[in-house]
This record gives structure tokens, C-alpha cells and sequence, in this order.
């Protein structure tokens, strides 16, 4: 999710002022403590009078947020799937390269497939080597102007690092503009054309 702000935050009798962090998975307090509270472990959410209040065991945990109150309330009870964070929308075309679960194939059922020799708005492809990496020009040249190419790799492996693929994809004229877990073993890099204005 990416969010940050500076507040206060209330922890039973203690006043802590810092800076929250709201990620996918857990929201982080930074500041006169360091609290860690993963969104799986809450058991209520609600925001008024711009304060954020989080119900979970050694909670409930109040964060002053202002008008962020409700937007981080809704993004915590209502968060973004994958689809979203890929930018899998209907209406455009797409490409996939490289063996993907059929879970997330069915995810682009409602995509158009790329002509073999078209463009395509939306290229997905799998790297799970550094040697793979090579085929990133190729894929980049098949690119709508404005089509995103998403390299798709395994976390934490000696095989591929995070810098490998983000200097593969400069070299191939392109700039990485979002990363996203893709799935538990795997992380997702979006890579738009240099010229292209940055977008989710």
C-alpha cells in the first residue's frame, strides 16, 4: 500500500509520536517506540473524527491521522488484490511469457491476448534466472507506447537479485517505476518506456 505519515499514536496509557507506515501486510509505528501490528492479527478497524483506531491482543492502538483516518481504515478492510496492483484492467491487451500458476492466469481471463506479433498493453514476463533476463529488449520492443512490461521473479534467491533486474530493464531503454509481491516466493517489477510519464 505505501502509505506514510507523521502522528501521534495512543497505545493503552502512553501518548507515542512518530510516523506510520501502512504496507500490504502490517502497519508500522516509527518513533518514541517501535510497534509492528500485522493486519491479519486485527479484530476491528474503524476511523473517526480522523482517528484510526486498531483492535488486536496488546491493542487497541489509536493513530491520529486526520482526514487519513477513513482512507487508511478503507484500505485496511478493503484491500487492493492483485489484479489492482498489476493494473489488470478489461480492455486491454496482454502477453504472458514464461510458466505462470493457473491462478493467476485465470486473473487475465478478461484480458484480450496480443496478437503473436502484436503489441501488447500489459507483458508479463517470468525470469526466474539472471540468464533469462536476456530476453528482456526483445519483450521490451513489443510494447504498446504507453504498455508496462512486468518482470516476474523469485524473492530472495541467489539465482536473481532486485538490482539484475531493475539494470536489465534500463538497458533495454525502459525505467522501473512499481514493484509488487506478486506472490509469497514471488516479486513483480513494472517497467514502463523511459519517455512514458510515471502511472500506477
Amino acid at each position: 500500500m505505501g502509505q506514510e505519515l507523521e502522528c501521534r499514536m495512543r497505545l493503552g496509557s502512553r501518548v507515542l509520536a512518530g510516523k506510520a507506515y501502512l504496507e500490504t501486510d502490517h502497519l508500522l509505528f516509527r518513533g518514541d517506540e517501535r510497534v509492528k501490528i500485522p493486519i491479519k492479527n486485527l479484530t476491528g478497524v474503524s476511523a473517526a473524527a480522523g482517528i484510526l483506531t486498531l483492535h488486536y491482543e496488546g491493542g487497541p492502538a489509536a493513530l491520529e491521522l486526520g482526514k487519513a483516518a477513513e482512507k487508511w481504515a478503507d484500505k485496511i478492510l478493503h484491500p487492493p488484490t492483485r489484479a489492482d496492483k498489476l493494473g489488470i484492467k478489461p480492455g486491454l491487451t496482454v502477453r504472458v511469457v514464461g510458466d505462470f500458476e493457473p491462478d493467476f492466469l485465470a486473473e487475465l481471463a478478461a484480458l484480450e491476448k496480443a496478437p503473436p506479433k502484436g503489441k501488447a498493453d500489459l507483458l508479463f514476463l517470468q525470469t526466474p534466472t539472471r540468464a533469462t533476463l536476456s530476453q528482456v529488449p526483445k519483450h521490451a520492443a513489443n510494447l504498446n507506447p504507453k504498455g508496462a512490461l512486468w518482470i516476474v521473479y523469485p524473492k530472495g534467491v541467489p539465482e536473481i537479485r532486485e538490482m539484475e533486474v531493475i539494470q536489465a530493464g534500463r538497458e533495454a531503454g525502459l525505467k522501473d517505476i512499481k514493484v509488487a509481491s506478486f506472490s509469497a516466493s514471488h516479486t513483480a517489477l513494472k517497467f514502463v518506456a523511459a519517455r512514458q510519464t510515471p502511472a500506477d
